[in-house]
């Protein structure tokens, strides 16, 4: 075979598919391999004349590929990941760059990157949103990992990337497993996000008593304001969607699935002491959801209100909810933004997060109006704490707070859950208490565990111990966090 071809691509499920049409339709040239054979000769035959070449062996991709390689992963992430590694990196040369761009749990993207340049090659482990469609026509792009890469994959990542006015979604995030991190928490965000959105929908029809042809123009109305979303978007055609058998999300069994990255994210914040409450009970909701069977026994069982309405006026209410749900979606990000934050103190990344959220803009899932107005946010103040301490956004959540506050005290009432609402109000306050009742939580490991205390009235890093039942002695078990 005597042309070779700019980028090789292992993997053609429709991701991979999408993403190697859309490689195609820049310009580049690039050869395919899938472990089915077939696959792969169908993708070819369906590619046409673009210059496209179907490998049947992963030593045939990289015999026709330009030097130095680029080869980009898209199989299952975890074990899937592995093998082809395992086969890929034997064929490859020093200097060869491995885009992963599969759903990556980062420490797994670290461990790689680190096993590959004992090999002499180059790794990259980068997210990549926008389901399906942003595959085919622009995803948003996070790629992380060996700086060394980027020179040689910029042309390619920043050419099939989503633009927005011009400019990619797209650019380098960090060493390491910085880019899979960053996917990690766009994705948890976006539990975030479908949940509360999910919420304010059962708030509507169930607690207001609205139809959907009314669900829907109200999504449709907030779609034009703040609350700007895809995900927004796409909640107002699907309640407004209709086949021959009639409207579609009726008949969808309430039960939620997941793949993995929204734990991932609450498993972090937990590891890194970010509180990242509102997207935890985001995954606990789609976990509860799963008991379908559960769920309908102990409708039968347990006491309490059943469908009841929210007691308010209806336009009144939905103002509120749009409030709600705005100030809601801004602690989500928030909660976001404050474990990338530790993350990047913790491994040393040096994250940009102004500059993160400009590459969610466009093409991804969580793309949204409000993006621009959090990167401004990270310009006017690159020590921000908090995006909830931005001048704009404290402004904006004290206007909407009282109707988050009614929107969740109504759907208490009315027994409408809503775990996300109330949980943005929860850290709402909790974060601007001067002092919480820790103080308690603290006396009480003190009190069985000897795990001493801090003082008001002494300089914080000075710990003490109270002898509280009279015979505990002295001895205490340290003054560690875990």
């Amino acid at each position: 075979m005597d042309q070779t071809y700019d980028v090789g691509l292992v993997g053609l499920a429709v991701m991979g598919q999408n993403l190697a049409l859309n490689i195609l339709d820049h310009g580049f040239r690039v050869a395919v391999h899938n472990r089915t054979a077939a696959v792969t000769r169908d993708f070819v035959a369906a590619a046409g004349d673009r210059p496209t070449v179907g490998c049947e062996t992963l030593e045939a991709l990289v015999s026709v590929l330009e030097r130095p390689r680029r080869i980009i992963v898209m199989v299952r992430a975890g074990g899937a990941t592995d093998a082809v590694l395992d086969e890929l990196v034997p064929l490859l040369d020093a200097g060869d760059v491995v885009l992963e761009c599969g759903n990556s749990n980062f420490v797994d993207t670290e461990r790689r990157a680190e096993r590959l340049a004992g090999h002499g090659l180059i790794y990259v482990g980068s997210g990549v949103s926008g389901g399906e469609e942003g595959a085919r026509h622009g995803p948003s792009i996070m790629p992380g990992g060996d700086a060394r890469a980027w020179p040689l994959v910029r042309d390619l990542l920043q050419a099939i990337a989503a633009k927005v006015d011009g400019e990619p979604c797209c650019d380098w995030v960090g060493p390491g497993g910085a880019g899979h991190f960053v996917k990690m928490v766009h994705n948890g965000i976006e539990y975030g996000d479908m949940q509360l959105i999910a919420e304010a929908y059962d708030l509507m029809h169930r607690g207001l008593g609205l139809d959907h042809a009314a669900c829907a123009r109200a999504f449709a109305d907030w779609s034009g304001g703040r609350l700007s979303s895809y995900l927004i978007e796409i909640t107002r055609d699907i309640l407004g969607h209709r086949d021959e058998e009639g409207l579609v999300v009726e008949r969808i069994l309430d039960t939620a699935g997941q793949k993995g990255t929204g734990k991932w994210t609450v498993i972090a914040g937990l590891d890194h002491g970010a509180p990242v409450s509102l997207i935890a009970e985001a995954v606990f909701a789609r976990a509860l959801s799963a008991r379908k069977d559960e769920r309908v026994r102990a409708s039968k069982v347990l006491a309490g209100p059943v469908d009841a309405r929210v007691d308010a006026d209806p336009q009144a209410f939905l103002r509120d909810l749009e409030g709600a749900l705005y100030a809601a979606k801004v602690t989500s990000y928030a909660q976001g933004f404050m474990l990338l934050a530790e993350a990047s103190r913790e491994h040393g990344w040096d994250l940009d997060l102004g500059g993160i959220a400009w590459l969610w803009r466009g093409g991804c899932i969580i793309r949204s109006r409000f993006l621009g107005d959090i990167r401004e946010a990270f310009r006017r103040r690159a020590d921000l704490e908090c995006l909830v301490m931005d001048e704009r956004f404290a402004s904006e959540l004290g206007e909407a707070q009282g109707g988050l506050r009614r929107v969740v005290a109504a759907a208490a009432l009315a027994a409408v859950p809503v775990p996300a609402l109330s949980a943005a109000l929860a850290f709402y306050d909790g974060y601007r208490r001067e002092r919480l009742p820790a103080n308690l939580l603290q006396a009480q490991r003190d009190y069985f565990g000897g795990h001493t205390y801090e003082r008001v009235d002494r300089p914080r890093g000075e710990f003490f111990h109270s002898d509280w039942t009279g015979h505990g002695g002295a001895v205490t078990s340290g003054s560690y966090n875990a």
